[in-house]
């Protein structure tokens, strides 16, 4: 037993130290060292459900987040997505010592993106090398795994503390230890239930140790409760130099919005992860996202950029999953940003990449705003309007949840027009005509009737969208705003070709009215932003979004003025989006070297360390900005990639390669899983 554990502690370690040295010229891993706590931002581990936030500091977990599941609690008078029991936390003791940041050395992180697995390694003294995997298992939604490896570089003996940790907003917080007892197995579960914060729901974590056969007995646990916000499960071994000794965690956490008993729901779940055992749970994990991967962008020659793309695909498809009613906020389940809310982010810059690589992930965040269409048509009703206006933030039911110092709440319509695209696009992709029966269709109809309530007739004849926010949102209160406008026409005439897709008369007013919703000009013929507008800076692209995403303007004279219009007057402090965007008409401008500048600025500003994850802006400290990746992505497949989103579903015209790149590759696309090449 001893020779073979020594034998196998060598062989990791000589595997582990050369794939070390290939992580800094590999397109799958973010590789962080020399790491400040100080000035850490973490990378997630995300399975479309939960959320788990790296931390600096050795064998913890920053934060943990629970997709759709919003409460309101220490953060003003809305809704906030729920950070749940800090279930997969733990602690070490060597030699009955404590490890902290102060008694470790060689302490790295790396993501590995295409398992979707985090390692950290780091050394205590000259006594123990510990090496720790993370895992949100991409196959079970609210479950995830630890895997921890311990190589005794001296006589050792060690103590590993797993901890259940309760966030200061849960309420009456309940800690069980139990054990199943079979005579094959026993299965030791630790266990936290709790409130939400108002009481509203009930939210539950359970965790329990997997052991290995090589190691031979299972070692005693013992639990300790120390009070209501903490108690823990642990074990302890002793090592002779050279041995490895290897465990692992799994632990599930789930709320009463997904199940009407959360506390049993998560130990079951538990148990069924510790008896399919670490290296089934580990195939099939590995199985989900070898087949998500399967659509993929190929950048070749040059690493660095083929390494960001990817971060903004894993995150991506790590933040939303198939098979659910659950959308994207602007931070994905990284942390609190947005309070978790749901804004035109989703519809506008994250969903079309996921809609091209990923049809059934972006159904599901289609399903959410279905979900919510009676709620968006109250919303309507409560302002004068007819059909659906769907909320500026959305959280759980649909209502409107923006703060209300923030005037996008009531004014920022264009939302609505948003969501509508949207339902057009998925329908141009997969043709799938019961889903617009059923699903899309109803909610383009209520977005074009609200529209047609929404406008104002002038006496110029022409119908006036007035008092409204756009998307550069330092404008406020503006009439004839041109983002609003264009994708108000938009909507109207996808609205109409729907109808007539599904055999029906549409609504005639839908299409007199998007014929006579005014784009308004300065005298050389510029898109002007409003009917007040006079050249101010803005906080982000509006008008230009007219030529993409929307084909409002084609002319590529007028494209060319609009950009060099307003690409001068983009703030320095404005989101990441703005550039992106502007890259991807470049490039369907034919422009590669300048489309490729903005592209690189869309991102390389906002990155923030140890792993470059994006933060909203230039210099900001907010990530994960996931709005901004979907940005970046857009520029790649739309942009150099020239796939267009037509009636004809996905095609390819256009396409452009910067002399940064080699070559270009889009795998899995659309309903046909087509690879597409750019030479």
């Amino acid at each position: 037993m001893k020779s073979y554990l020594i034998s196998c502690s060598l062989l990791l370690a000589c595997l582990f130290a050369n794939g070390q040295s290939d992580y800094n010229h590999s397109p799958w891993h973010l590789k962080a060292v020399n790491i400040d706590p100080s000035n850490y931002y973490g990378i997630t581990c995300a399975n479309g459900m939960i959320g788990l936030v790296s931390s600096p500091e050795p064998m913890k977990i920053q934060d943990v987040v629970l997709n759709g599941v919003y409460d309101y609690y220490q953060r003003g008078r809305v809704s906030n997505i729920l950070k749940t029991f800090n279930h997969l936390n733990m602690e070490l003791d060597v030699n009955g010592r404590r490890v902290s940041r102060n008694s470790i050395s060689s302490y790295q992180q790396t993501l590995d993106m295409k398992e979707a697995e985090l390692r950290t390694t780091f050394e205590v003294g000259t006594q123990l090398s510990v090496e720790h995997r993370m895992l949100a298992l991409r196959h079970l939604p609210y479950t995830a795994m630890v895997i921890v490896e311990m190589r005794a570089l001296e006589d050792v003996t060690v103590t590993p503390l797993s901890i259940i940790e309760a966030p200061n907003h849960l309420r009456d917080v309940r800690n069980f230890y139990s054990e199943v007892d079979r005579p094959h197995v026993n299965i030791p579960l630790l266990s936290s239930l709790a409130d939400s914060p108002s009481g509203r729901l009930k939210v539950a974590a359970s965790n329990s140790f997997i052991f290995e056969e090589p190691h031979g007995e299972e070692p005693d646990v013992i639990h300790e409760d120390w009070d209501y916000n903490r108690h823990l499960a642990k074990f302890t071994v002793d090592l002779k130099a050279g041995e490895t000794y290897r465990f692992s965690l799994v632990g599930s956490t789930v709320s009463s919005e997904h199940y009407e008993d959360p506390f049993n729901e998560a130990e079951r779940l538990t148990i069924f992860a510790k008896l399919e055992g670490r290296e089934r749970l580990l195939q099939r994990h590995r199985a989900a996202w070898q087949e998500l991967w399967q659509s993929d962008i190929i950048i070749e020659g040059n690493v660095a950029d083929q390494r960001e793309v990817r971060s903004m695909l894993y995150h991506l498809y790590s933040f939303a999953r198939a098979g659910t009613a659950y959308s994207l906020s602007p931070m994905g389940l990284s942390g609190l940003g947005y309070n978790g809310h749901v804004f035109w982010d989703t519809e506008i810059w994250m969903y079309p990449p996921l809609l091209v690589l990923q049809p059934e992930i972006a159904r599901s965040l289609l399903e959410y705003r279905f979900e919510r269409l009676e709620a968006a048509k109250q919303n309507a009703f409560a302002h004068g309007y007819a059909g659906a206006m769907y909320p500026w933030e959305s959280a759980a039911d649909g209502s409107e949840d923006t703060p209300v110092w923030a005037l996008t709440g009531p004014f920022q319509h264009h939302i609505s027009g948003d969501i509508g695209w949207a339902c057009w696009k998925y329908y141009q992709v997969t043709q799938d005509k019961e889903w617009l029966e059923q699903r899309g269709y109803p909610i383009l109809e209520a977005v074009a009737d609200f529209w047609a309530s929404r406008v104002e007739k002038g006496e110029d004849g022409q119908y006036h969208i007035n008092n409204v926010i756009g998307a550069n949102e330092f404008a406020e209160n503006i009439d004839d705003n041109a983002y609003t406008n264009g994708m108000a026409i938009t909507v109207l005439q996808y609205a109409a070709q729907a109808a007539r897709e599904l055999g029906r008369q549409p609504d005639p007013d839908w299409e007199k009215v998007a014929r006579n919703i005014p784009i308004l000009t300065f005298e050389d013929g510029t898109t002007r932003e409003n009917a007040s507008y006079e050249g101010e800076t803005i906080k982000q692209a509006d008008a230009n979004l007219l030529a993409y995403p929307m084909d409002v303007i084609t002319d590529e004279r007028r494209i060319r003025k609009d950009l060099a219009y307003y690409e001068p007057r983009l703030a320095e402090e404005g989101p990441a989006m703005s550039h992106s965007a502007l890259s991807a008409i470049y490039a369907r401008l034919g422009e590669a070297e300048k489309a490729y500048e903005l592209f690189r600025r869309s991102y390389r500003p906002n990155r923030v360390p140890p792993f470059g994850v994006l933060a909203e802006t230039a210099g900001g400290t907010n990530p994960y900005f996931a709005t901004g990746a979907g940005g970046t992505l857009q520029a790649v497949l739309f942009g150099f990639g020239g796939l267009p989103i037509t009636d004809e579903g996905v095609v390819q015209k256009g396409a452009v390669l910067p002399k940064a790149w080699k070559g270009l590759q889009l795998t899995g696309v659309g309903r046909e899983e087509t690879k597409y090449t750019v030479k």
